[in-house]
């Protein structure tokens, strides 16, 4: 059974750190892409990042880049995603995705399988 758990999430004030962890089982890692998405409330679902677990290829959206980083441990099937210098807009659920044989995914139609989701609230 293919399993996406992620974890990290809670309260912080702007201008404060997480690191939001996605432990991945069931599947062989290093065939997919791992991928962030965030949900706040009453928008859509966005793509923030994402990661090649065989390469270590990352990508970012345009609105998070230069404050979240991506990175990998293939030993725990773990990925993760360092948020510097939070803003409130930051506020929203963040999702854990995974996508076989692709280099990048930041397209929720592209997904093949998601997370439950850990919600992040950034106090102003």
């Amino acid at each position: 059974e293919v399993q996406l758990v992620e974890s990290g999430g809670g309260l912080v004030q702007a201008g404060g750190s997480l690191r939001l962890s996605c432990a991945a089982s069931g599947f062989t890692f290093d065939d997919y892409v791992i991928a962030w998405f965030r949900q706040a409330p009453g928008k859509e679902r966005e793509g923030v990042s994402c990661i090649n677990s065989r390469n270590g290829n990352t990508y970012y959206g345009d609105s998070v880049k230069g404050r979240f980083t991506i990175s990998r441990n293939n030993a725990k099937n773990t990925v993760y995603l360092q948020i510097d210098s939070l803003k409130p807009e930051d506020t929203a659920v963040y999702y854990c995705a995974a996508k076989e044989w692709s280099d990048y995914v930041l397209s929720p139609s592209d997904v093949d399988y998601w997370g439950k989701g850990t919600l992040v609230t950034v106090s102003s």
